[in-house]
């Protein structure tokens, strides 16, 4: 039996592992094994709600040993720490409680089959400080550490007299691409409901700063120069500062310095600025490592294999040349039907079949501005080209761009379950998580 090995539980690696246990596993026809360093799943796009604690991370996270149990695959507990090609094993590291008491200790996995799904993670580029004053906003552990901080620094500012006027408490963004505003305009949102359960010191405008620095010349910058222009006229109507063509060359405890000599005081610091793919890519493979790029991503061909041929990668840890000499980017779409590409594609060598390349079909852009809007840029064969939307329409966009990645793992029944579950939470929980 076929023993493949999926490294990885973000959208894509556990899409890839929940359709691959439902066509293969449950068949008997191969091993489906997920590996991965923490015990659930929450969808990335989501992490600038978890780090304003504007939704529920309980209803949200999905537990990887369930998951596995319902769709024919295997879970393991660990972090990759190395790969055996020619014994075709990976090495999985010990993992420790919060105590620093073991878990698993370290063990060994053998493969047929290899897919590597382990994501990216922010880049601060080396940036003076910015290592030891930033939370980088890239996995569920950091988004959560944010939200802590943030109503910490919610309380802390609530004990300051009222006469202390505004700018108590402020939030710099390092980072004017997606994540950067999505977060800027949750945050405005979140302080709106936190002045209803008795922080009446954090008034959204007059008392909470929210400043977005972003060192191209333009937010979103590799999106629509007509999207960005409508996301920086939304965040300008909810009074949030927004800074373009200014680089970040130091971070301290409470200031952002700039390349400019420009200073911007910050009560806490986000940043959210730049990928690349983890270090430990690099040498992946012991004395003869895969070939990576200068942001440690794994090379892959056409059929998003390595330079070894039975390991293959995809999703933000993975550079994958188009024909027409494009790069696939580094988004949440292009996982998902990289994944969607690996569920047909795994399968074909075992039974003697050709396999085509993968060829990624851009269907445009979403960005979420919190309740305020939405904006975004669709691609389609109907317009032959892009076009433009915002509001209540752009919204639906986006939520549907959920309830897709809902329906890989669940199936139609179960995302119907969570959506009528969503509607029945929000008429009797607060809006934002306040602990």
């Amino acid at each position: 039996m076929q023993r493949i090995v999926i490294v990885g539980g973000g959208a894509g690696g556990l899409a890839l592992a929940t359709q691959l246990g439902k066509r293969l596993g449950k068949k008997g026809q191969a091993e489906i094994t997920l590996v991965d360093a923490a015990r659930t799943h929450v969808w990335k796009p989501l992490l600038h709600q978890l780090a304003a604690g504007s939704f529920d991370t309980h209803a949200e996270e999905i537990e990887y040993l369930a998951q596995a149990r319902w769709n024919h695959f295997k879970f393991r507990l660990g972090r990759l720490e190395g790969v055996d090609r020619a014994a075709k094993t990976l090495q999985l590291a010990a993992s420790h409680d919060e105590a620093g008491r073991e878990i698993t200790p370290a063990q060994q996995l053998g493969y047929d089959t290899l897919v590597i799904a382990v994501g990216s993670q922010t880049n601060d580029f080396g940036t003076l400080g910015a290592a030891e004053h930033t939370i980088k906003l890239d996995s569920p552990q950091a988004a959560k550490r944010f939200n802590n901080r943030l109503i910490n620094a919610c309380i802390r500012a609530q004990t300051v007299p009222r006469s202390a006027g505004s700018g108590r408490l402020t939030v710099a963004i390092v980072g004017g691409g997606a994540t950067g505003v999505e977060l800027a305009a949750e945050l405005h949102a979140s302080a709106k409901v936190l002045a209803n359960f008795g922080f009446d010191h954090i008034h959204p405008e007059k008392d909470l700063q929210i400043v977005l620095v972003e060192a191209a010349p333009r937010l979103l910058a590799q999106l629509p120069e007509r999207l960005s222009d409508a996301a920086l006229r939304e965040l300008r109507k909810l009074a949030i500062e927004v800074h373009t063509n200014e680089k970040v060359v130091e971070v301290t405890e409470n200031s952002l310095k700039m390349a400019s000599g420009k200073v911007i005081s910050s009560s806490l610091s986000v940043w959210a600025a730049g990928v690349k793919a983890a270090d430990f890519l690099k040498s992946l493979g012991g004395d003869a490592p895969l070939e990576t790029n200068r942001l440690n991503q794994l090379v892959v061909n056409g059929n998003l294999q390595t330079t070894d041929a039975s390991i293959y990668a995809f999703g933000d840890c993975a550079a994958c040349q188009q024909p027409d000499g494009t790069w696939v980017p580094p988004r949440a779409q292009a996982a998902y039907q990289q994944a969607m590409y690996l569920v047909k594609a795994l399968p074909r060598p075992q039974r003697g079949e050709p396999v085509s390349p993968f060829v990624f079909r851009d269907q445009g852009s979403l960005v979420s501005l919190s309740e305020y809007s939405s904006v975004g840029s669709l691609m389609g064969s109907l317009t032959k080209g892009s076009f433009f939307i915002e509001g209540q329409l752009a919204k639906i966009m986006y939520w549907a761009l959920h309830k897709q990645h809902q329906l890989a793992l669940g199936g139609w029944k179960k995302t119907a379950l969570i959506t009528l579950s969503e509607m029945i939470d929000r008429t009797y929980r607060p809006r934002i998580k306040l602990h």
